[in-house]
This record gives C-alpha cells, structure tokens and sequence, in this order.
C-alpha cells in the first residue's frame, strides 16, 4: 500500500510538471500519512536515516538551502520524535508542531514560495509532506 502511494504521488509529479506552462504560479504539495505501524516504521526508519547522512544529534533538523527561507519545529510533551525541514530554493514557510511520543514527519520544500504547516498531536503519528513551489 505504502509502496503504490510513493509511485502514485511520483507520477503525479511527474505529469503535472510536464503540464504545467512556463509562467505558472502556486504550490504543487501531497502528503503521505503512515495508516498503520509498518507504514509508520518505514517513514520513521527513513527520516532516520536521512538524519544519520546529514550528522544530526537530536530529533528535529532543518536544512536550508536559498534565501528568505523560515522554519520552525516544536516539539513539546515527550521524547522518541523526528522532524526534519529540508528547504532548497526561495521564499519557503514551514513549520512542524509535534506534540506527543513517538512522532516523524519530513516537510521538503523545493522551487521557490512554498509553504507548509503540519500539527500531530497524536502518539505514534507519521508523515511526510512534499511541496514544489511555481512561483
């Protein structure tokens, strides 16, 4: 299922970028939610890994890459999350709240004016979210 939802959501990508005509504007943004603990374990173990690569010591990160960039990350109420914003590109908003145990989510932002808030308050969720900015 988790599988067949990273295909889907990369050919959408793929189709709406081949569509789109040169002096298009918004944000072309999906979500992938963990719908059940394995989903869960593959998102975290991913995140996680994303975080060994970049020699990050604690459970939230942000990389920026370009100008007139802001992120933000809380995490309030407990220990055991990840949260990661990866911004390449200009003028992108993001900000992660985690408030719970055990909660992962990744926010990349990519182009440029993309912006993004997500909220789990739930033990255990998982996430990730991609935005390609046309502006």
């Amino acid at each position: 299922m988790f599988k067949k939802a990273i295909i889907t959501a990369a050919l959408a990508t793929t189709t709406a970028f081949s569509a789109l005509p040169a002096a298009a504007n918004g944000t072309l943004s999906f979500t992938l939610n963990a719908g059940n603990q394995q989903e869960a374990d593959a998102i975290r173990a991913g995140l996680t890994l994303y975080q060994i690569v970049q020699g990050v010591e604690s459970g939230a990160f942000v990389h920026q890459d370009g100008s007139l960039n802001g992120a933000a990350i809380a995490q309030v109420a407990g220990g055991g999350s990840v949260g990661i914003i990866h911004q390449d590109g200009n003028g992108h908003a993001a900000t992660l709240d985690q408030r719970g145990h055990g909660q992962a989510h990744g926010i990349f932002q990519f182009g440029n004016g993309a912006n993004a808030d997500v909220v789990q308050t739930a033990n255990g969720q998982a996430g990730l979210t991609f935005q390609f900015g046309l502006n």
